[in-house]
């Protein structure tokens, strides 16, 4: 019969599956090595998750909304074919909006410093709010191709496709510094957002830089390399650190 167990305990587990998962992949991620990070015998890992299934599925659940976790029975069950990409396609609907980007698709509504500088906080936002689910996806589509399919073709390659369309438009006329390809422009300004509001988190180098002067900066240089010279200066006072304060991820 399931039971209930405490909190935290069951948060310590996994968490651990997320490190595991995300260092290892799907395919290689094994029970044991969670016990082995937690410094657990692996029978006990049995109490909580019923198979390496359940795990990935305890595993997505701490990724996208940790409180969930109190409502879970132990052991959690072997999950249904398709309910992880199910988890994903549902976080993805929740969280992977660009209602920012989406507006500035049409006709421009001003000043375009302005607005590329609120596409830029709306990614940054985005990112760094939701590292540990991308981290998971990222490290197990590999060898989950449903998994691989929908990150790369649903839900990447769409927003990439829609800032190169913004890039080259406002490009064309006249309102951004053009760009030798616009494609190659849309993933420069992502994977500089990745990087800062990321991956530098899993940096081993000793340089310590705060949220804050990342998002801050990134945004900065950002702006220099895209909007003229007075209206990056303009955008990047106007918006300020209050504009990204607290990653929604954090949620």
């Amino acid at each position: 019969m399931p039971r209930r167990t405490p909190p935290g305990r069951l948060q310590d587990v996994a968490s651990a599956a997320c490190r595991v998962f995300i260092a290892k992949g799907y395919r290689r991620a094994l029970l044991t090595d969670v016990a082995k990070d937690l410094g657990l015998s692996h029978g006990i890992l049995y109490h909580y998750v019923e198979n390496k299934q359940a795990l990935f599925e305890l595993a997505l659940v701490y990724a996208t909304d940790p409180a969930a976790l109190t409502a879970l029975a132990v052991p959690l069950p072997a999950p249904p074919e398709g309910r992880a990409l199910q988890r994903v396609k549902a976080w993805a609907a929740d969280q992977a909006t660009f209602p920012v980007l989406g507006a500035a698709a049409g006709e421009s509504a001003g000043d375009p410093a302005t607005e590329l500088a609120g596409i830029i906080d709306e990614c940054y936002a985005f990112i760094e709010g939701n590292q540990r689910m991308l981290a998971l996806i990222a490290g197990s589509a590999l060898d989950y191709p449903e998994l691989r399919d929908f990150f790369i073709n649903e839900l990447r390659a769409p927003y990439i496709a829609q800032l190169t369309g913004y890039l080259r438009c406002r490009m064309a006329a006249g309102m951004l510094r053009p760009a030798r390809d616009a494609a190659v422009a849309a993933r420069f300004i992502i994977e500089s957002i990745a990087w800062f509001g990321w991956h530098r988190k899993g940096d081993p180098g000793p340089e310590v830089i705060t949220d804050e002067q990342a998002r801050l900066t990134v945004r900065e240089l950002l702006l220099a390399a895209f909007a003229p010279a007075a209206q990056s200066k303009s955008a990047t006072t106007t918006h300020g650190p209050s504009l990204l304060g607290a990653p929604p991820g954090a949620r």
